[in-house]
């Protein structure tokens, strides 16, 4: 393990100290106050100020290991998506805007939208944006003290956005289980292939470019995408881009307490960012393919 990355496992290791010290100082005086607080003089209070000890530890230790996380991102791993990645550009607290998602037009208005992660950067010719996103609906419910608010997750995981080199004319969505969600008129359209129209469902406002771009060939890839990223998925042609969503229930470039920082999680963030080779290889878009249809 590199220096750098040594420097940040040991800050991380040092905020994993105070919270596993203080959760134990603080499950102790829980566990005591049911045993031995009534045998002990002052024993109550006594408890209360170890609990909170306990807590204030736990709380340092979070601060730290927020703090460690937030220098990570913005120093070295800033730095290392700059290398890997040409023209690469990466902001952990700012992501893809509402007006940027929602126009892949099969996503919901979100009542809580929430973006982090911005990614942006060229590959092979190709330039793409790409973040984490959540969407959430409010719903309220009733209870004994009134009504109730409180917020569903419908939507967690990433999209990506990537340039196309030629117009075509029209709009077209290839979803899983969804529908646009747009006031523009889309009409549902069969392909041949049975095991495609079996995983999605296709819409367009224009037939002749969702044949024109969906040949067998291209379908077959959109099949290999979605089988090698676990999730639902959803693909929109629109305004020379392709979006595409990946409801995975997943972040990317996520550090877990007590998984170190080290090359074996550098590899792993390396992985995240392999779904964007994998649509750019996979479905051809860095070929001038795309003519005006």
């Amino acid at each position: 393990m590199n220096d750098k990355l040594s420097y940040y496992q040991d800050k991380k290791a040092r905020s994993e100290k105070f919270i596993l010290i203080g959760g134990a100082v603080a499950l102790l005086g829980v566990l005591s106050l049911f045993i031995a607080a009534s045998t002990l003089p002052g024993g109550f209070e006594v408890l209360i100020v170890v609990i909170l000890i306990g807590l204030i530890f736990v709380g340092v230790g979070f601060a730290q290991f927020s703090s460690v996380v937030k220098k990570f991102k913005n120093d070295y791993l800033k730095e290392m998506i700059s290398e890997w990645i040409e023209d690469g550009y990466y902001d952990p607290k700012r992501g893809l805007s509402p007006a940027q998602v929602y126009h892949c037009e099969f996503l919901k208005k979100a009542d809580r939208f929430h973006s982090e992660d911005l990614l942006t950067g060229k590959i092979d010719g190709v330039r793409f944006e790409a973040s984490d996103i959540q969407l959430q609906e409010r719903r309220q419910r009733q209870t004994k003290n009134g009504t109730q608010t409180y917020y569903v997750t419908y939507f967690k995981g990433q999209m990506y956005v990537f340039d196309f080199n030629k117009d075509f004319e029209g709009f077209l969505q290839v979803l899983e289980n969804q529908r646009p969600q747009s006031r523009r008129k889309y009409d549902r359209v069969k392909l041949e292939s049975i095991e495609f129209n079996k995983k999605f469902n296709t819409y367009s406002t224009n037939q002749h470019t969702a044949f024109y771009i969906l040949t067998p060939q291209f379908q077959e890839r959109l099949m290999a995408i979605e089988r090698a990223h676990p999730g639902k998925i959803g693909f929109s042609f629109i305004d020379n881009q392709l979006h595409m969503a990946i409801n995975n229930n997943k972040s990317n470039f996520t550090i877990h307490l007590f998984r170190r920082i080290d090359e074996a999680l550098i590899k792993a963030f390396k992985e995240d960012l392999q779904v964007i080779y994998n649509i750019i290889d996979e479905l051809k878009i860095n070929k001038r393919i795309f003519k005006e249809a």
